[in-house]
């Protein structure tokens, strides 16, 4: 008998970078995300086959129940990761790899893997979902990050997160749904490394706590915006409370300073996506620019 099991991908709305040192940050659960398949075989070990969403395999191996155990380094860095990932689910419930029989598993993905909208968080919670262990610790001894994508791929709505002594603080937001018909998803081409990122931030991040502070204020007002000009003026103070701290221009400032309209950085600074508000549909704008790939609230956002 197969089982199945399925995460939410995430877009981050405030809180960038700040999440981790206690900030309240918004996430946007996605239409995307990732599936994991799961068949019992009769050998000890994990034939593990990856797919994009074009079904096309990306990643297949074989993993024997003893190299699991032993978490033997690998040359190949996929493999590795996810031998690590398969290590650390056998040291929180060692019961996993307590029998005879083995399993094959299968992965797809229903977005672009360069896309950055959780190919890592979806698997790390279908695995721990699968394997029943927790998947903040799971993700905290891999992967690491504040966790907000874990709790993302959990839930079916927006989120405020916030991490708190250790432990992973998250409950329904809310958001004015009059103001989702102004925001548009544009895909920069490129996809950026969370956890350079993460270590950027802290190499350069100076007057955190005030910051943290700043930005919970904005997470909790955007939940009571009532127009987009509410909406935009509180994003754009974000944008700018993060440039000082990161001693980084704005996205805006280095790629779209001729914008009408708001545009806000979601995740790790400079690739991913970002959020455009405007009151015209700039899709025309994006693509005079090479950026193809732009999506209405409606067609990203659960």
């Amino acid at each position: 008998m197969q089982n199945r099991f399925y995460s939410n991908g995430k877009l981050l709305l405030t809180g960038e970078y700040v999440v981790l040192d206690g900030a309240k940050a918004l996430a946007f659960p996605t239409k995307f995300g990732q599936d994991l398949v799961v068949q019992p075989i009769d050998k000890p070990e994990i034939i593990w086959n990856s797919f994009d969403v074009d079904s096309r395999s990306w990643f297949s191996d074989v993993f024997p129940f003893t190299e699991i155990r032993t978490n033997n380094a690998s040359a190949n860095q996929i493999r590795e990761t996810l031998l690590n990932i398969l290590h650390q689910v056998y040291l929180l419930n060692p019961d996993f790899l307590n029998r005879q029989s083995g399993f094959s598993v299968s992965t797809h993905l229903t977005f672009p893997r360069l896309w950055g909208l959780g190919t890592s968080s979806t698997l790390i919670n279908n695995i721990a979902t699968w394997t029943e262990v927790d998947a903040f610790t799971l993700l905290a001894k891999t992967f690491g990050g504040s966790g907000y994508d874990i709790a993302a791929a959990k839930c079916n709505h927006l989120i405020v997160y916030q991490v708190s002594a250790d432990n992973q603080l998250y409950e329904e937001a809310m958001f004015n749904q009059k103001l989702t018909s102004s925001m548009y998803f544009v895909y920069l081409n490129r996809k950026q490394n969370s956890r350079a990122s993460i270590s950027s931030y802290r190499n350069q991040a100076s007057e955190v706590s005030s910051a943290v502070s700043e930005i919970s204020d904005i997470t909790i007002q955007i939940q009571t915006a009532t127009t987009v000009r509410d909406l935009q003026l509180l994003l754009n103070n974000h944008e700018q409370i993060l440039s000082a701290l990161l001693k980084v221009d704005t996205i805006k400032t280095q790629l779209f300073s001729d914008f009408e309209g708001t545009i806000k950085s979601l995740g790790g600074w400079g690739g991913d996506f970002i959020l455009a508000i405007s009151d015209d549909d700039p899709s025309d704008y994006f693509r005079s620019r090479g950026y193809d790939t732009i999506l209405k609230f409606s067609e990203i956002i659960l």
